[in-house]
């Protein structure tokens, strides 16, 4: 699966969770959804998301170490 279909799904997970988190205990949740909201508007105008940056950083980081514990 590839690193932009984690992203979506990240990023609906997180605002469902928020929309049901702010439902059954605080209305202080949805600050989070617009968080999540806002973050996918700035990523579509500079072309940048700090959390596909945490899935590069972690995808190459298991690539590197199946690549190492291959050649042992």
């Amino acid at each position: 699966m590839r690193t932009e279909k984690y992203l979506r799904l990240i990023a609906g997970l997180f605002i469902l969770l928020s929309l049901l988190l702010s439902r059954f205990h605080s209305e202080y949740w949805l600050i989070f959804t617009a968080f999540v909201g806002l973050n996918l508007l700035q990523s579509g105008f500079t072309n940048w998301c700090p959390m596909m940056t945490l899935f590069r950083w972690i995808f190459n980081e298991r690539q590197v170490t199946a690549h190492e514990g291959g050649r042992q």
